[in-house]
């Protein structure tokens, strides 16, 4: 192994990490190289006001932005915050525990559902009045966008099945879940259109 080689692993693994989540299944190559210079990529990110967060168990790694300490300067951000529409939300909190269920019943690692369960799954918290076409459309443009965060991918050759990410449930965590009715709640009052009577 020559001088350089170390360098260019650590800065291969930055890359990925600075690009978006690392997957173990996806690249075990550069997984593996983050295992052995962890240490260096947590001092490296640090100073960008950045922190690795790493599931080993689960197999995926990314990072986020570093809470400031009292009396230390804020810095610019440089992982941004997105802000997400209530279907985009109300997807991902379904997925969300639909992957909770799916843990708890055990057996496989994978949650991969049709397009069809998931156009259902949402189907009772859309607005009333939209057709099927035009449902099922908005539907797949906000499956479109959870795809586009990393929370779900589409299988190779199977356009139609989906595997929710287990990244997940790292974003939205258990006490989040809990609240999760009240939440639905909310959003069912949200789309109804007697909201506003409602005390």
């Amino acid at each position: 192994m020559t001088d350089t080689e170390p360098n260019n692993a650590l800065s291969l693994v930055l890359i990925n990490l600075l690009k978006g989540v690392l997957y173990q299944e996806q690249d075990p190559k550069t997984w593996q190289q983050l295992m052995n210079l962890q240490a260096q990529v947590r001092d490296y990110v640090s100073v960008l006001g950045l922190e690795l967060m790493l599931d080993e168990a689960e197999g995926f790694a990314w990072l986020r932005t570093r809470n400031t300490n009292e009396g230390d300067a804020e810095l610019p951000r440089l992982v941004g915050r997105r802000q997400l529409s209530y279907p985009v939300s109300l997807l991902i909190a379904l997925l969300r525990r639909k992957l909770a269920e799916f843990d708890a019943g055990g057996g496989d690692t994978r949650l991969i559902l049709s397009r069809d369960e998931i156009v259902e799954l949402m189907r009772t918290f859309m607005p009333p009045g939209s057709t099927e076409t035009r449902l099922v459309d908005q539907i797949d443009a906000h499956l479109n966008k959870v795809i586009d965060l990393g929370f779900a991918r589409r299988l190779r050759g199977q356009e139609q099945m989906i595997e929710v990410r287990r990244i997940l449930k790292a974003f939205v965590d258990a006490q989040w879940l809990e609240d999760f009715d009240q939440r639905l709640q909310a959003y069912q009052q949200h789309i109804s259109p007697d909201a506003e009577e409602t005390p």
